[in-house]
C-alpha cells in the first residue's frame, strides 16, 4: 500500500505553464520557478508569483500574466539594441523602459490574441495593488506608466482594467497632445524593435526630457572615416609595436602561458599549505595510537571580521567576462562603448599622456659618475687621451624601485551605476591599462555585483529553511575578471564592453569584493600593489539588509578596508563618485560630475608614484576620513 501523500493540487498547473511559458519564449533551456519574492527574470530563469494549494482565480490569473509577458519579453525583446538607445536620465529611461514592455506584449498580443486577456489581469492587479484607481491628480500618477498604458492601448484597442484606466485618462490629453505627430508612426514601427527605439527617444523629448536622452547613437556613427583613423591610429601603432616584439612568444603563447599560470597557481596553493602545516604542526604532533583530534572549525568567511556571516556561497561566482557573454557580444559592446564616449576620449587621452610622462620620467635612468668600477664613461675619455695618467672613469646605473609594480583597479558594478558613470568608468580603465603597461606597470581591472536581485538562490534556500533570523549575507556574489594583470590589453579591450550589457548592473557588496581583490593582490610577486576602488556608495544588497542589521554590510566594509590599510601590504586609494567616499576610506577622493574620473583617476596614481611622498595629497582635493 503506498504511503505517499496526496500532490499537491496546484503542481500539475506550474508544470504546464512552466512549459507552455518556454514555447511562448521560444526558448526551451529557459528555467521557470515560483516564489514569494517579487517576479524576476535574468538570463537564465523566470520567476513568477507563488501559487497556493487553493489556486484562487486571482493566483492563476496573476501568474499567467505575469508568465506571458516575461516570455514575449524575452521573445521579441533584444538586450544590445535596447542597450543602445537607452537614454541616459532616470525619467527618460523609465518612459523608455515601460513604452518598451508595452511594445513587446502589444506585439504577443497581435500575433498571440490569448495572452492579452492574461496580460490585462496581470495589469489590473498590479494597479489595483498600487491603488491607481483612487488617484485623482495627474501629479499623482506615474507619467512613465501612463506612457507604457498609451502604447499598449494604442497598439491593441483594448479597454485597459479600472486603475490602470484611471492613470492614462489622467495623462492621455498630454501626452497625445505633446506628441501626436510621432504617435501617428506608431503602427509602422511596432514590430522593429531599433524603429520603435527611435520612436520613444523622439516621444520622450516631446515630453520635454530630450536633455536626459543623452547623445544619439546614430549621430555619432557619422563620424568621418578620417576622425575615426586619427583617433585609432595611436593605439593601432601600439599595437603593432607590441605585436612585433611578440611575435615570437606567441607562437608558442598558449603553452607558456600556461604553465606560468600552472606554477604561480601551484605556488600559491603550496604556500597556504605550507602556512597550515605550520599553523597545524603542533596539534598533529601526537603519539601513535591516541584518537585523532577533532576536525578544526570552518574558516570564517572574511579575514577581517571573523563573526561575518554569509547564508551560503554555493551560488556566488568569479568568473571572466569572456564567459558571461560571445566573443561577438562583447565586440559590438565595446564598439556601443567606444561610440558613447568619442567626445570624451580626447580629454582622456590628454590625461593618459600627461599620466605617462610622469611616470616615464621617473624610469629615465640616472647615472654615478667617477666610479672605480663599472661601465665605462666614454664622454671622459678625452681626459686620458690629453693626460694619459689620468685614471679611467666609470659609471653605474642608479637602481630604481618603480617598475615591480601591480596596479589593480576594482569597479562598482552595481546597477546605480548605469549609463554615464560606468561607461566613463569603463573607457578611463581601459586608457589607465594602456598607458600604464606603456610604463611596465601590470594592470588588473575587475569588477563586483550580484548575480540577482532581492537575493537570488541564497534567499530562496534561505525562505525554505524557515527564514532564521539574522543569517548575514543573503545573495548570490558575481565577481568578474574583466583583465588579469599578466594578460596584454589588446587581447582583453573588449571584455570591457561586458559593462554595457543589459541586466548585468545589480546590488553592490563592497567589503567582500574588496577583500577579493586584496587576497588577489597579496598573492601577486611584484614588490608594489597599488588597489584603486571606483564606486558610488555605501554597499547596498536589499536582501541582506532587510533581515539583518541597518549597517551589516557598511560594517563589514569598514573593517575590510582597516584591515587592508592596517597590513600595508597594498597601497588603498578610492575614488567617489558622487558620494563621500572618505568617511570609508584613508585615502580618497570624491568626485561630483562622473567627466572629473578620467582627471581623479590620473591624478592619483600619479601621486602614488610620485617620488615626493607630498605630492600624495597636495593639490588633489584629498581628504582623510575623520
Amino acid at each position: 500500500m503506498s504511503t505517499k501523500g496526496p500532490e499537491n493540487p496546484s503542481e500539475p498547473f506550474k508544470k504546464a505553464l512552466a512549459e507552455a511559458t518556454r514555447v511562448l519564449a521560444d526558448d526551451p533551456e529557459v528555467g521557470v520557478t515560483y516564489s514569494v519574492d517579487p517576479p524576476g527574470m535574468n538570463a537564465d530563469s523566470i520567476r513568477l508569483p507563488q501559487i497556493s494549494r487553493r489556486m484562487s482565480k486571482e493566483e492563476v490569473l496573476l501568474a499567467r500574466g505575469t508568465a506571458d509577458a516575461y516570455a514575449l519579453r524575452r521573445k521579441f525583446h533584444d538586450d544590445a539594441t535596447h542597450a543602445r538607445y537607452e537614454p541616459q536620465g532616470q525619467m527618460a529611461r523609465d518612459l523608455y523602459e515601460a513604452m518598451e514592455t508595452a511594445r513587446c506584449e502589444a506585439v504577443g498580443a497581435r500575433t498571440m490574441p490569448g495572452t492579452a486577456g492574461n496580460i490585462d489581469a496581470k495589469i489590473g492587479s498590479e494597479a489595483s495593488r498600487k491603488g491607481y484607481a483612487q488617484i485623482e491628480n495627474a501629479s499623482e500618477a506615474p507619467l512613465a506608466v501612463a506612457a507604457g498604458y498609451l502604447v499598449r492601448s494604442l497598439a491593441t484597442g483594448r479597454e485597459l482594467p479600472e486603475g490602470a484606466q484611471n492613470v492614462l485618462d489622467l495623462w492621455r490629453e498630454h501626452i497625445e497632445g505633446q506628441g501626436f505627430d510621432t504617435l501617428r508612426n506608431l503602427d509602422n514601427v511596432l514590430g522593429d524593435q531599433t524603429a520603435f527605439a527611435k520612436l520613444a527617444r523622439q516621444l520622450i523629448d516631446d515630453l520635454g526630457y530630450g536633455d536626459q536622452l543623452g547623445e544619439d547613437p546614430d549621430d555619432m556613427e557619422d563620424e568621418t572615416e578620417e576622425e575615426n583613423q586619427q583617433n585609432e591610429e595611436q593605439p593601432q601603432q601600439d599595437d603593432q609595436n607590441e605585436d612585433k616584439e611578440d611575435t615570437s612568444d606567441d607562437q608558442d603563447e598558449n603553452p607558456q602561458d600556461s604553465d606560468a599560470e600552472q606554477t604561480e597557481a601551484a605556488q600559491a596553493e603550496l604556500s597556504a599549505e605550507d602556512v597550515e602545516d605550520m599553523e597545524d604542526a603542533e596539534e598533529q604532533d601526537m603519539p601513535d595510537g591516541e584518537n585523532p583530534l577533532d576536525p578544526p572549525p570552518p574558516a570564517p568567511h572574511s579575514d577581517a571580521d571573523p563573526d561575518y556571516i554569509v547564508w551560503n556561497t554555493e551560488h556566488d561566482e568569479e568568473i571572466k567576462a569572456e564567459e558571461l557573454a560571445e566573443a561577438a557580444e562583447l565586440e559590438r559592446l565595446r564598439a556601443y562603448l567606444d561610440k558613447q564616449l568619442e567626445p570624451l576620449k580626447g580629454a582622456v587621452s590628454r590625461l593618459a599622456n600627461k599620466l605617462q610622462r610622469r611616470l616615464q620620467a621617473q624610469q629615465n635612468r640616472s647615472w654615478l659618475f667617477d666610479m672605480e668600477e663599472g661601465i665605462l664613461d666614454a664622454g671622459r675619455l678625452a681626459r686620458v687621451v690629453a693626460n694619459p695618467t689620468t685614471p679611467l672613469s666609470f659609471k653605474v646605473e642608479k637602481d630604481t624601485d618603480f617598475r615591480d609594480t601591480v596596479v589593480t583597479l576594482l569597479l562598482d558594478n552595481s546597477g546605480s551605476m548605469r549609463g554615464r558613470p560606468i561607461s566613463i568608468a569603463a573607457i578611463c580603465a581601459d586608457v589607465l591599462a594602456r598607458t600604464l603597461e606603456r610604463c611596465q606597470v601590470k594592470v588588473e581591472i575587475l569588477g563586483f555585483t550580484t548575480r540577482a536581485w532581492k537575493g537570488g538562490q541564497s534567499r530562496e534556500e534561505w525562505l525554505k529553511a524557515g527564514r532564521p533570523q539574522q543569517p548575514g549575507r543573503l545573495n548570490d556574489l558575481r565577481h568578474i575578471i574583466y583583465k588579469q594583470a599578466d594578460a596584454p590589453m589588446r587581447r582583453t579591450r573588449n571584455n570591457l564592453g561586458l559593462m554595457m550589457k543589459e541586466g548585468l548592473l545589480k546590488e553592490n557588496i563592497d567589503g567582500e569584493a574588496l577583500e577579493w581583490a586584496h587576497r588577489r593582490m597579496i598573492a601577486r610577486p611584484e614588490a608594489r600593489k597599488v588597489l584603486m576602488v571606483i564606486s558610488d556608495g555605501a554597499p547596498v544588497d536589499d536582501s541582506t539588509l532587510s533581515v539583518n542589521p541597518a549597517n551589516y554590510l557598511e560594517k563589514h566594509l569598514r573593517d575590510v578596508i582597516a584591515m587592508v590599510e592596517k597590513r600595508r601590504a597594498v597601497e588603498l586609494v578610492a575614488i567617489g563618485i558622487g558620494h563621500d567616499v572618505t568617511r570609508y576610506y584613508d585615502r580618497a577622493v570624491t568626485i561630483t560630475d562622473v567627466e572629473q574620473l578620467a582627471g581623479a583617476m590620473t591624478e592619483q596614481l600619479a601621486s602614488l608614484f610620485d617620488t615626493d611622498k607630498r605630492g600624495h595629497s597636495r593639490g588633489m582635493g584629498m581628504k582623510r576620513a575623520g
